[in-house]
């Protein structure tokens, strides 16, 4: 298969990972997820071990928080795909750890560039977080609108996108 780029966005629960699962499990045989979430207590530890369940054996996994640049440049093979899950979890950690839009906005630019030029495939998956309230807090805030900033972005570079309603997948860009 050609090296392929989708980028699936939706809210909590809408069925972003299932699709993407779904998806590397039909077109792929060499399978990598990149996990960004860290775990950070008992609940978490419980998704995780789930989500590995759901994967099988046949998945590579890496967890990566932060580095999440370097490891697809490390990892990133031609024939195999990477699924990135989430987008939303690496800008949170990112945030947390830098406090600078600046510096995250040019993180984003750099995984842009570096999902282009990687001989694998790629699904990435994001929580689209704009269609709510708007947040209280500037913190808040300021995630809000690096999730809508680094989303965009994504989008542009992304062969198809996906948004997730209720379990239903919605063509945004490229085909079925």
């Amino acid at each position: 298969m050609a090296k392929r780029m989708i980028f699936i966005t939706g809210g909590c629960r809408s069925g972003k990972s299932r699709f993407a699962l779904h998806y590397a499990n039909e077109h792929y045989s060499k399978k990598i997820f990149l996990a960004t979430s860290e775990i950070l207590d008992d609940e978490m530890a419980r998704r995780v071990e789930n989500h590995k369940r759901m994967r099988g054996p046949e998945w590579r996994t890496i967890e990566e928080p932060v580095e999440i640049v370097e490891t697809i440049r490390q990892s990133g093979e031609g024939g195999a795909v990477i699924l990135l899950d989430c987008i939303t979890l690496w800008l949170s950690n990112l945030l947390i750890k830098w406090n600078d839009a600046t510096r995250i906005m040019e993180e984003v630019d750099r995984l842009a560039k570096g999902l282009q030029e990687s001989p694998a495939s790629f699904i990435i998956v994001s929580n689209e977080v704009g269609m709510g309230i708007v947040p209280a807090d500037p913190l808040g805030r300021r995630f809000r609108d690096l999730s809508g900033m680094a989303n965009q972005k994504i989008a542009e570079v992304a062969d198809t996108v996906v948004f997730m309603v209720s379990g239903i997948s919605l063509f945004l860009k490229g085909g079925t």
